[in-house]
């Protein structure tokens, strides 16, 4: 095929997947990048760096903001881009009415408490850049979250959200309380985490051989249509795991107790994620499934019964709390249980009045969170105890927390009193839902007006605690109100007066899959003399409790059952598992490495060997297996296999540990003249250039340890070893030669080299599947390296990873190796030198051709690095760590980093051209007539020439790595001991 009608082909099969306009894709990816600039940022501007970084979430509310008509019409936006086609995998985004207002919260409450966090925050706080960045990064996660439209999209958010989350909760990490607190978040938020991306995982998958359920629009429009079978186990058990994560993330019982240890988080922290954004994310999830789980079975009233407990729990645990903080996040806690039973319901009905208390919940909570820590920033204290005439020194901010608290307890006008008398109504006059009786719907009602009062009862607890006078508590002196923290605050207070939540929550509700729930919408000011009443009467029992809250108190530490706490069976399960796991780590693993390695063996040999019993007796049977795998197409292949199994039994026999090592390469290099033989110059050259590697690693262990090995004294452990070797070399040579018998179909292998040239613009096929076919495994391979690369060295270094090679001064600065004259008379060797002297810049070139020929000759990044690295090696080996330093004086770590990092932008960078993640660009320049030089012709390059230079510098890096610490590193502790 010609390149030409290569390029033609390619552009035919890239137009039939070419993307839309992922305007949300691209403000998500806006975000994370502002979270990447957050640290340089706040280095140079200090705390108004978040001011800088506000703008971006402003940008996206207001771009937002304007996608109102599109939201909330009859095809609300959705952009998709397939990402990988044949595991359904999908880069799908949807702005419905719900999206829209969950957007609008995350970004503009986000851009809000940025602003007040540059006031929060002293100049030159401790952990600041890191701070900034994680929350622009959480801030980012969020938006992902609420605007996706697939579960596995769903699931990287949410896990993105967890894991920032705990470091969000932990920032003071020098305190032992954050530690304690962000560990026992991330272990009850992952815990549910995996069991909601099961549940995605059972509830999409089986069902998705027509149409892909794991887009969320797909799954709903089925359940609606009946075309989903909503009543099968495998479904309730999903729709159950799906809630497990949800209550988790939104503190629902018996999760509760993770959010109130979170406050050991700054206030921005606790007022951006604890009141509107991660704390959201639940019952956000809830509210965008439950037009399909409210028809399965049990769903709904699990929902409900976990959501009305966690608000009398909640609201009962907030009445005796002194820290305004905390009153706050037991507050949270109930009012979170009372929207994920509100949404639970599966009513239109009460999905009105969960929408409304949510935009609500989220507009007084982060402001109250505000005012704490406006209040312990002035008085230097949390606790109610010791603040005292508050309300005369700071009008202006008691004033806003009046009416943001008066909007927690559910009065009138404001949003709250919206939500909670629409529940009333529901419970009065009928929740609508199919599933729940008369009866239990008075207890509903019983319930919600309990809840209420305690809710009423802590609302005025918290005002009267950050501001009232007490008798006999000094009035407290504090420090003036910053201008610029109370701005975010007003804005807040304001929004919490009249929102047209009622049209939006009705507009929802007539959009999509809502429509399928039973009921309609009713949220008014006013729905008669009987929802009136009960609003009175809770009013005057939040009063009374809060009158008599000492008495209340002294009840509730009379009904308080020592150890029985969420927190304490918590610990306790913490306990179990560590004592449990190490039981059973003592129990399989010895500490003795052959016992372990032979555990392994035996397994393998009993799967395999059972398989291969199975296929021999089924094919023997049908009389269909023939044996036509010929052992060996040459002389050349049946000497080098007689070569390496001498090696291997020379080496299996070997007493000493060099002569061992050597027999083991000597197996290496006749599996590389088999691959020479066979017509695989890259892979002979990869072999080779490892077995060098390897040999050269394995002597500069070998320093270290004894010249011989260790005698057995036990015979028969010896035949057993033997036994196992055996065994598992036929089992594996067997199963190798069955599995090429038994093919059924074409293999894929037929169809590469026209597919490699076409895709991957390479005649290496080698090559091209690694940088473009299984690009994904390449770059996750890559990080496995990284990541062992770390943990080789941490264990040998005394101090940090990171630590340099000290040099002396060079007495002598000349061209020829001047790090030897620092090592004794006896450690050098002029045969040494004068290779070292020779090949170093031979093969420094050399590394450098393989690498960029690689992508059409034998070669590429990784063959490249490793002759690289032996330059390294040779050079350390003739002059010693000085040498070393002289030959590549760069920091491994960072080399490393850097690897991975140009192997990651080279799959970023296809997407800027059209194309997919790691999909290969090509690149056509004429320097002949940029230049104006005939002498330079024609250049052309692939965006996996990126990948191949990230291989390349890793590998160099890992190479460096083990040398420093195996060589310089050990001689260095040698000399100075």
């Amino acid at each position: 095929m010609s390149r030409e009608r290569a390029h033609t082909v390619k552009l035919e099969r890239a137009s039939q997947t070419a993307p839309r306009t992922l305007t949300v894709f691209y403000l998500v990816t806006f975000l994370f990048a502002a979270s990447l600039f957050a640290p340089a940022l706040t280095r140079r501007f200090k705390r108004n760096a978040l001011l800088i970084l506000a703008l971006p979430l402003l940008v996206t509310f207001i771009w937002t903001a304007t996608q109102y008509k599109q939201a909330f019409s009859e095809t609300p936006l959705q952009q998709s881009y397939i990402w990988v086609n044949n595991l359904d995998l999908s880069l799908t985004f949807q702005l419905d009415g719900l999206s829209w207002l969950m957007s609008l919260i995350v970004t503009g409450v986000g851009a809000l408490v940025m602003i007040y966090a540059s006031r929060y925050f002293p100049e030159n706080a401790a952990g600041l850049p890191l701070f900034t960045a994680v929350f622009s990064a959480f801030a980012a996660a969020m938006y992902g979250l609420v605007t996706a439209n697939h579960l596995m999209m769903v699931y990287l958010f949410w896990e993105l959200t967890t894991i920032l989350s705990f470091l969000l909760i932990g920032h003071h990490y020098d305190r032992r309380a954050a530690r304690a607190a962000a560990r026992q978040a991330i272990h009850v938020t992952s815990l549910g985490s995996l069991a909601m991306f099961a549940g995605f995982v059972m509830i999409a998958l089986p069902h998705s051989t027509t149409k892909n359920y794991f887009i969320i629009s797909n799954l709903l429009q089925a359940m609606a249509r009946g075309d989903y079978p909503v009543d099968s186990l495998q479904t309730i058990i999903a729709s159950l795991l799906i809630f497990a994560g949800a209550a988790s993330k939104s503190a629902l019982v018996p999760n509760h107790f993770w959010l109130p240890g979170a406050m050991a988080a700054p206030t921005p922290v606790s007022s951006f994620l604890h009141s509107a954004a991660m704390v959201k994310a639940g019952v956000y999830l809830l509210a965008r499934l439950v037009p399909g789980l409210s028809l399965i079975p049990g769903w709904s009233a699990t929902v409900v019964g976990f959501g009305l407990a966690t608000m009398l729990v909640g609201g009962y645990r907030a009445l005796r709390q002194t820290d305004l903080k905390l009153v706050l996040a037991y507050g949270t806690v109930s009012q979170l249980g009372l929207i994920a039973a509100a949404v639970g319901f599966g009513s239109q009905t009460l999905l009105a009045t969960g929408v409304v208390m949510l935009v609500a919940h989220s507009l007084f909570k982060s402001t109250l969170f505000m005012t704490v820590g406006l209040i312990e920033k002035l008085t230097g204290t949390r606790d109610l105890r010791k603040i005292s005439g508050l309300l005369f020194r700071q009008p202006l901010l008691a004033a806003l927390a009046l009416v943001t608290s008066a909007s927690m307890a559910g009065f009138p006008p404001f949003l709250g009193y919206l939500g909670k008398e629409s529940a009333v109504s529901a419970g009065l006059f009928g929740t609508d839902a199919t599933w729940i009786s008369d009866s239990m719907q008075s207890v509903f009602l019983l319930i919600l007006v309990a809840g209420s009062v305690m809710t009423a009862a802590y609302s005025l607890r918290f005002w009267w605690g950050a501001f009232g006078v007490k008798p006999g508590v000094a009035w407290c002196e504090c420090k003036p109100l910053p201008g610029l923290a109370a701005f975010p605050l007003a804005v807040l207070a304001a929004l919490s007066f009249y929102l047209p939540v009622v049209s939006l929550a009705d507009a929802i509700l007539h959009q999509g899959t809502f429509q399928t729930l039973p009921g309609h919408a009713h949220v008014a000011y006013w729905s008669g003399w009987a929802p009136a009443l009960v609003t009175l009467a809770i009013f005057v029992g939040g009063g009374l409790l809060f009158l008599f809250r000492g008495r209340v108190e002294q009840l509730q530490a009379k009904l308080e059952v020592p150890g029985l706490k969420a927190t304490s069976l918590y610990r306790w399960t913490l306990v179990l598992l560590e004592q449990g796991s190490a039981k059973v780590t003592a129990a399989v693993q010895r500490g003795s490495l052959p016992l372990d390695v032979m555990t392994i063996m035996l397994v393998l040999i009993s799967m395999l060997g059972f398989s291969l019993v199975s296929v021999f007796s089924r094919f023997s049977a049908e009389g269909v297996f023939k044996y036509s795998v010929p052992l060996a197409d040459s002389g050349l292949q049946v000497g080098a296999a007689i070569v390496a199994v001498l090696a291997a039994i020379i080496t299996v026999r070997s007493r000493k540990r060099l002569k061992a090592v050597l027999a083991l390469g000597v197996v290496g290099l006749s599996v590389a003249i088999i691959f020479v033989d066979y017509g695989a110059p890259d892979l002979a050259l990869t072999q080779l250039v490892v077995e060098v590697v390897s040999l050269l690693v394995f002597v500069l262990v070998l320093r270290k340890l004894p010249k011989y090995f260790s005698d057995r004294p036990l015979v028969s452990s010896r035949w057993v070893r033997l036994a196992v070797a055996v065994s598992l070399g036929l089992v594996v040579s067997v199963g190798s030669l069955v599995i090429a018998q038994v093919r059924t179909a074409v293999p894929n292998s037929v169809l590469i080299p026209a597919e490699a040239y076409v895709f991957g613009a390479g005649k290496n096929i080698v090559n091209v599947i690694l940088v473009d076919v299984r690009a994904w495994d390449t770059v996750g391979e890559l990080s496995v390296l990284l990541v062992t690369a770390t943990g080789v060295a941490s264990l040998i270094y005394l101090t940090r990873r990171s630590q340099q090679i000290r040099v002396r001064p060079m007495l002598k600065r000349g061209k020829w190796l001047p790090g030897v004259q620092f090592l004794n008379l006896q450690q050098r060797s002029l045969m040494l030198e004068v290779s070292a002297r020779l090949l170093f810049p031979t093969l420094v070139v050399a590394s450098i051709w393989l690498l960029l020929t690689g992508h059409n000759a034998p070669g590429g990044g990784f063959v490249g690095g490793m002759v690289a690295g032996i330059a390294l090696i040779l050079r350390y080996l003739a002059g010693g760590r000085h040498e070393l330093k002289l030959a590549l004086p760069l920091n491994p770590g960072r080399l490393l980093g850097l690897g991975l990092f140009l192997a990651t932008l080279s799959g970023i960078l296809p997407l800027l051209f059209g194309g997919s993640v790691l999909q290969t660009a090509e690149f056509d320049w004429d320097l002949a007539a940029l230049t104006g030089w005939q002498a330079f012709g024609h250049l052309h390059f692939t965006s996996a020439l990126l990948l191949d230079v990230g291989v390349y510098i890793l590998v160099v890096a890992l190479v460096l790595d083990i040398v420093m610490a195996l060589g310089a590193h050990l001689d260095e502790v040698k000399q100075e001991g």
